[in-house]
């Protein structure tokens, strides 16, 4: 799995609108992988990163979802939950193999990881926990960290 100090990976996805998505790792991005839409953890989680959509773009960082889902399945469920940012379709496990993620069972376990400067900064394992309060705990960490 990438750690602190790895170069970001290439990451090309469809997004839940079908859009091809290069996802730039410049910018302070934050990609979370999530194992299925439309699951109780995977809900509480994408609502949570989209109640903070705002703090996060103040703080000028990028915000992916990730599942092995595809990309109608996103829609459906960025339709039914409102989200804005963009759900990146991994059908295949290809995005979260390049992360290090295990993808034999079809899904991927909750991880976030928190990139600036093409690197990684931090990781997370929200599976230790409720995923409740963990965007505004990756939130308030990158402010930390990336203060300018």
């Amino acid at each position: 799995m990438l750690d602190t100090g790895d170069t970001a990976p290439a990451v090309t996805a469809r997004n839940q609108n079908g859009t091809e998505i290069d996802v730039e790792f410049e910018a302070p991005t934050v990609v979370y992988f999530y194992p299925k839409d439309f699951t109780g953890g995977c809900t509480i989680e994408a609502n949570e990163f989209e109640d903070a959509l705002p703090a996060y773009r103040d703080a000028g960082v990028d915000v992916y979802g990730v599942s092995m889902d595809d990309a109608e399945s996103h829609a459906g469920f960025a339709d039914e939950e409102g989200l804005s940012f963009d759900l990146l379709a991994d059908p295949d496990g290809e995005v979260a193999r390049s992360f290090g993620l295990d993808t034999d069972e079809g899904y991927t376990d909750r991880r976030t990881f928190l990139f600036a400067d093409g690197e990684v900064v931090a990781t997370y394992d929200p599976e230790l926990s409720d995923p409740s309060g963990h965007a505004r705990e990756v939130l308030a960490d990158a402010e930390e960290r990336l203060e300018r």
